[in-house]
């Protein structure tokens, strides 16, 4: 089976892209302009570390908290998770 080449060479041209202002760069007219509450809700991934496992756990948690992250609507569940594991950072 012939294996396809690919080049590891950028066909980007740099200098271009240097050269040009803000106001040069055409907006894609789909995406929408970011506000700080998408920025507060994306989640970081630094390098490419594969993403750790999932494991199902039960634990319980107090109404009016669990009902304030329901309130935060969809993903709550990973906001969760980001919250412990920013905290598991913090005190290692």
């Amino acid at each position: 089976m012939k294996r396809s080449t690919t080049s590891r060479k950028s066909r980007t041209d740099f200098k271009r892209l240097r050269k040009m202002r803000d106001e040069d760069i055409i907006r894609d007219a789909d995406a929408p302009e970011w506000t700080p509450e998408m920025f507060a809700r994306a989640v970081l991934r630094k390098g490419l570390r594969p993403v750790p496992r999932k494991e199902l756990f039960s634990m319980r948690i107090d109404a009016d908290v669990i009902e304030w992250f329901r309130s935060q609507g969809p993903g709550y569940q990973s906001q969760m998770n980001a919250l412990l594991r920013a905290f598991m950072e913090a005190h290692k």
